[in-house]
């Protein structure tokens, strides 16, 4: 059960970890249940998931949390690297959003959460960002011992009256001297130890599990006209920015009702529009930076010291030479779906529909590696766009160390790449059980609709309905699509959502 690569030396042999909501063969999949949003906590300690219905499941590492140990101090931590394989284990879940409708615009709102974000917060509690297409709420994830008494049966001699008269108490010489207060010594004892006397034997006061009740702390509402696509916190710990097709605002944590609008790209006349918002992210380090980037395969760097509204003071980066001759799929297939900055801040690794690439903050002309994804589909872009699979969004991903970089594909194929000579085939895997196994590849049906702006997809839409290449035949199957997936920030560790699985991956 393990693939490496015999071309590259930094290559890693990947085996499979564990598995959550396996579904049996044949089984159908309710599309409330399928995830679309993953994430690893700061620490890696915990990991969280999103699902189209609006609910967000929370798994837990299993023991050993502190590797380092308690007396080991937190920078210590932070510049530790784990070489242990994480296990997790299920520890709460909550419906983070519930279906809406919007009377004033008669649109209906999706309860799919679109991303979730933990929060940094000193003090050790768990708070966690969640989104859907127009609101994004605060969670706190509370944990306590939950303990409930399992039975209760009454011994003769405390009960009422003439409870010190009955025969059992005397005879067994259970009677036990009280206190002044009048608590017998027997069930003062035997409460400390977590235990109650009973006819059968002992009754316990026992821990039934740890609970962990979420509580919505703050609602973020009403500051989006289109889908929100992105959340990201600041490393200040204080703010976070939302963005959706046209516009990138910018939230106090502690404030609910205001926000600042940072980048407005909503142009004067809807006609002249050309690009979408895509993804946005702060920088790891610096608060000042974010970058975000569009449907036309740019991606902006702006710094929010040079001006208030940073749309207009922004370093571009893009490949201008990946594409050869220009046609009607090249804007098309230029999209970013996604974008995540390396640890060291330096580097950004970038998601379109056909190329993973990986660019540096100091070269803005062409991205420093480009790995290919989706190149044999090159010839079926018009079926891909007749279908709407053209539009799917596919998240990346990056090791700690900012050396492997992840992605998948159709077929539920995870892709991973490590930077370094002869690496450019890097891993293909089925997310399975088995991941060993060659991939299953079959013809797709018509794939269902994807959820990205209509904006976008109107835009292309425009004349250029009634293309077809004339054969639908494709060697992967577009009804399973590994969109989600992150990275563990510790060690290497990947947790890939597939349909209603959630799949982890350790090397």
């Amino acid at each position: 059960m393990t693939l490496s690569t015999e071309s590259s030396p930094s290559s890693l042999v990947w085996k499979f970890s564990q598995v959550f909501g396996e579904r049996s063969p044949g089984e159908d999949v309710q599309d409330a249940d399928i995830i679309s949003s993953i994430e690893f906590e700061k620490s890696g300690d915990y990991l969280a998931v999103g699902d189209r219905g609006g609910r967000i499941v929370i798994f837990e590492r299993k023991a050993n949390k502190d590797s380092l140990g308690e007396h080991h101090t937190h920078l210590e931590k932070l510049d530790f690297v784990d070489t242990h394989r994480p296990e997790f284990q299920y520890k709460t879940e909550f419906q983070s959003h519930e279906p809406e409708f919007d009377y004033l615009k008669s649109l209906e709102i999706e309860e799919k959460i679109n991303k979730v974000r933990w929060c940094a917060t000193p003090n050790g509690s768990l708070f966690i960002l969640s989104t859907n297409d127009k609101t994004i709420k605060l969670w706190k994830v509370k944990e306590h011992k939950v303990k409930k008494v399992k039975e209760m049966d009454f011994n003769p001699f405390v009960c009422p009256e003439n409870a010190l008269l009955a025969e059992r108490s005397y005879v067994s010489g259970q009677h036990k001297p009280s206190f002044g207060n009048g608590y017998f010594l027997e069930w003062t004892e035997k409460m400390a130890n977590n235990t109650l006397p009973s006819h059968d034997g002992d009754a316990e006061v026992a821990n039934i599990g740890d609970g962990a009740p979420a509580r919505c702390r703050k609602v973020y509402g009403h500051a989006h006209d289109f889908n929100i696509n992105s959340i990201s916190n600041n490393s200040d710990g204080e703010t976070f920015i939302s963005a959706d097709d046209l516009r990138i605002n910018m939230w106090n944590l502690e404030v609910s009702d205001q926000c600042f609008n940072i980048v407005d790209m909503k142009p004067s006349n809807m006609e002249d529009l050309t690009e979408v918002i895509t993804s946005a992210e702060f920088h790891p380090l610096h608060c000042n930076l974010l970058t975000y980037s569009s449907s036309r395969g740019f991606i902006r760097l702006v710094d929010m010291r040079q001006s208030a509204l940073c749309d207009h003071s922004a370093r571009i980066f893009r490949d201008g030479e990946s594409h050869g001759s220009k046609s009607f799929f090249t804007e098309i297939i230029a999209s970013i779906s996604d974008i995540k900055f390396a640890t060291d801040g330096r580097h950004i690794l970038s998601r379109d529909y056909m190329n993973l690439k990986l660019w540096d903050m100091h070269m803005e002309t062409s991205p420093v590696a480009i790995f290919k994804i989706h190149e044999h589909l090159r010839p079926k872009l018009c079926d891909l766009y007749n279908n709407d699979a053209i539009f799917d969004k596919f998240d990346c991903c990056l090791s700690g160390d900012g050396l492997h970089f992840a992605t998948g594909s159709y077929s539920n194929l995870l892709r991973i790449f490590s930077n370094g000579v002869g690496s450019e085939e890097g891993i293909t895997m089925e997310a399975s059980k088995n991941p060993c196994r060659k991939p299953h590849l079959q013809a797709a049906s018509r794939a269902r609709r994807s959820s990205l702006s209509n904006l976008t997809r109107a835009f292309y839409r425009q004349g250029h309905e009634n293309s077809s290449s004339g054969s639908t035949d494709f060697s992967c199957n577009l009804n399973s699509k590994l969109l989600h997936l992150a990275w563990h920030p510790r060690t290497n560790l990947i947790a890939c959502g597939a349909g209603n699985s959630l799949l982890l991956y350790y090397a």
